[in-house]
């Protein structure tokens, strides 16, 4: 029989994980405490944009891959790994509640010898100082019993040129032999794994590649408050910078940023940081610039209309990124609540996600003041609101 694994979380990063293992010779539970998810899985479908429905389907049918909301699989589980969100909290302070959760179910059934993954996105010394402690507690086992690994989770929805496969996994161990068990692992169906000195190593990667985003991001939608001021095309201006050969990297403007990772993963070493009494200043700068962008598009909408008051919007994608539906940390959000706190009238369109925040999307019509382009999805036909203007939050003119 092949080896079982578990894999609890079976969402953006945990699915995906868990198929590519199952399609590789394991015999993969994938545990989500979420029914509605597991009876969805069940009938071969999914809430992820681009995934095989058809792989779905045959790897459940051949006994590959089982669905399930059973922690007691661990038990039966050689290796285990934890992929639950790390979001923030209402104060947008880290939030570990869900992996603290998920990792006390599996301690309650973690079995001696096993390997435990973790894949959630966490701050430095996360892994060593408070997860392996609940293990132990909840396991009755000592850290000598199980094994600990690390690896960041690297997983972009709807990317075409990098997949698990083909994307190099960073892993690290509390001992040598765990990071070995894991790399023995993902090196069965992932072309390239990274071994790190530790797992602080590992878990600051992970925030490193992402406050590194954050910041040119954030750092490029200024330089497009001040081209529109000035008034050139922003994108002109990268498209120039961009033939230079080397030091420099392109990054797009847009209304900002949003997502499980980018604009969430470098509060966690900001907090960090904090805490071993150093500052973030970058982090914290960018984030500002991040979050003041939808307003910054408020102002244009309001320049455009001379005024926003009983003016009626459509504001068209909501969602944090094109063609997916994932609505998490979208900055589409405050745009709408800015919208509306001037008193505008104000709709949405996006036939991906369909229902957000007990609204529904609205059809791209012209019965409207202005239409704000805020992501744009590839099915759009933006000849449907006529004469209506439209603002480009992808431009700076």
């Amino acid at each position: 029989m092949n080896m079982k694994i578990a894999v609890v979380g079976q969402g953006y990063v945990g699915l995906p994980i868990a198929l590519a293992a199952a399609a590789n010779g394991y015999f993969v539970v994938g545990i989500d405490n979420n029914r509605e998810k597991i009876s969805n899985l069940n009938k071969y479908i999914s809430e992820i944009e681009g995934l095989d429905s058809q792989e779905l389907k045959s790897l459940i049918s051949k006994n590959s891959y089982l669905p399930s909301t059973d922690f007691s699989n661990v038990t039966e589980s050689s290796i285990v790994l934890i992929c639950v969100p790390t979001p923030l909290d209402s104060k947008s302070n880290p939030n570990l509640s869900f992996l603290i959760d998920a990792t006390k179910s599996v301690g309650k059934y973690l079995k001696k010898g096993s390997l435990v993954i973790i894949e959630s996105t966490v701050a430095p010394g996360t892994t060593r100082e408070i997860l392996t402690p609940i293990l132990e507690r909840e396991s009755g086992l000592l850290r000598d019993d199980f094994f600990i690994s690390f690896s960041p989770e690297r997983i972009d929805p709807l990317n075409k040129t990098w997949n698990v496969k083909n994307t190099p996994k960073v892993v690290a161990g509390l001992t040598d032999k765990a990071c070995d068990l894991a790399i023995n692992f993902y090196s069965k169906f992932i072309d390239q794994t990274i071994r790190c000195e530790s797992l602080e190593v590992a878990e600051t990667s992970k925030l490193l590649e992402n406050a590194f985003r954050l910041i040119n991001i954030s750092f490029i939608n200024e330089m497009a408050v001040f081209c529109n001021k000035f008034g050139i095309d922003i994108n002109q201006v990268i498209a120039a910078a961009a033939t230079k050969p080397y030091g420099f990297l392109p990054f797009y403007p847009s209304i900002g940023i949003g997502g499980h990772c980018i604009p969430v993963d470098p509060i966690y070493l900001a907090a960090k940081a904090k805490e071993i009494g150093i500052s973030a200043d970058f982090i914290d700068l960018a984030t500002r610039i991040n979050k003041s962008m939808p307003e910054f598009f408020v102002k244009r909408a309001e320049n455009i209309l001379g005024g926003l008051q009983g003016k009626k919007i459509l504001v068209i994608g909501v969602s944090y990124k094109p063609n997916v539906a994932d609505t998490r940390e979208t900055p589409v959000e405050s745009l709408l609540f800015h919208l509306r706190k001037r008193e505008a009238k104000v709709s949405w369109h996006d036939e991906l996600v369909k229902e957000w925040n007990n609204e529904l999307s609205v059809p791209i019509s012209e019965e409207f003041d202005l239409a704000i382009l805020a992501t744009p999805h590839d099915y759009l036909d933006l000849t449907q609101v006529g004469k209506t203007p439209i603002l480009n939050t992808r431009e700076s003119i």
